[in-house]
């Protein structure tokens, strides 16, 4: 039986913060997967439609990116509210960079109606990183202080303001980590402060290199986080050697080792090492103590999500929840005159 869509759960279960299905799935101690949905340069809703089914019954939440990049997409917002009407869970990004906290208070507000479940908390990259750098930028918040904001609109049921909100957003919140960015001693240290921040999960930057993230996880398990949260790792195919040199020159606190790359040069088929490295990644990734899921983000790769977490078998037999078809559906797939016939 398919897992009802988040409009259905009407009472948040004791102990939760939200209705939401990826809360669920990880409170019951299941490996959860989440996904980057690559947002549309479009006002077509069927560009969404189109690109959350190619993760259809193999990821647990779907992250709409706030401007990912500093760039201008659809919005976070948009992109949440079209997967919630195709029955998805949305993970909700907003960044710091555009809106100010009136702004961005305003916009929990109206995501948490819709039925929007999971926030991740960013600060964002500067303008400058983007296609636009002569915007204005806003950084009235920054990660943390909005972590901060949603915490209280949620459990004190007020705003920033002090002013009393009649129906707090029942949402479940993440923040983004980096493991494997300079200083390395101070990222565990930096994940404690947005747990206390409010953060309930993390999804963390591409994991390359696991010698690092075991290092981290040590760490962050000697102070006890992991206890305190649900942390994602962060993972994703390389499609040539050239494109991993790109990356990692080019994004910032993207770590490749030279031994992917080499690895990546030596390879008859670039893109399919590069499938098997995040394969074997998610593997590893799978086995190691504290890490509650995993986070795929295969950018212009999208369509290998489902082979990835076949193949690599994280799930374990457990199949996340698919959209069925149900009349209407086929009726608007088949056209006008197959409705006339109907």
């Amino acid at each position: 039986m398919s897992t009802p869509s988040n409009e259905d759960f009407s009472i948040v279960p004791d102990g939760h913060s939200s209705r939401g299905r990826l809360e669920r799935i990880l409170r019951r101690g299941e490996f959860a997967v989440t996904a980057e949905l690559n947002p549309p340069d479009s006002a077509d809703p069927n560009e969404v439609f189109e690109r959350g089914a190619i993760f259809d019954g193999w990821v647990d939440g779907i992250n709409a990116t706030d401007g990912s990049g500093a760039n201008c997409h659809m919005s976070s917002v948009g992109i949440c509210a079209l997967l919630l009407r195709a029955g998805y869970a949305p993970v909700m990004q907003i960044s710091c960079r555009y809106r100010n906290r009136i702004a961005i208070q305003g916009d929990v507000l109206g995501a948490a109606a819709m039925g929007v479940n999971n926030i991740l908390c960013l600060t964002g990259d500067g303008v400058q990183a983007g296609d636009q750098p002569g915007a204005k930028p806003v950084f009235d918040l920054d990660s943390m202080s909005l972590l901060e904001t949603v915490r209280i609109m949620r459990d004190e049921g007020q705003f920033l303001s002090g002013r009393a909100i009649t129906s707090p957003p029942h949402v479940f919140l993440g923040a983004a980590i980096n493991p494997f960015a300079p200083p390395y001693d101070f990222r565990p240290l930096r994940l404690k402060k947005k747990i206390e921040a409010g953060a309930q999960f993390v999804q963390s930057q591409y994991c390359f290199d696991l010698g690092m993230l075991r290092t981290y996880m040590q760490r962050v398990r000697d102070l006890g986080l992991e206890k305190q949260c649900y942390i994602m790792i962060g993972v994703g195919p390389l499609a040539s050697a050239r494109a991993a040199k790109w990356i990692r020159s080019n994004v910032p606190g993207v770590h490749i080792p030279d031994s992917i790359v080499q690895r990546l040069e030596g390879a008859q088929n670039q893109k399919l090492e590069g499938k098997n490295i995040c394969i074997e990644t998610m593997q590893e990734i799978r086995e190691m103590a504290g890490v509650s899921g995993i986070h795929v983000m295969a950018y212009r790769q999208e369509e290998l999500v489902s082979e990835i977490v076949h193949e690599s078998g994280v799930l374990k037999g457990r199949r996340p929840w698919k959209r069925e078809l149900n009349l209407i559906d086929i009726a608007a797939a088949q056209g006008p005159a197959a409705g006339n016939n109907a």
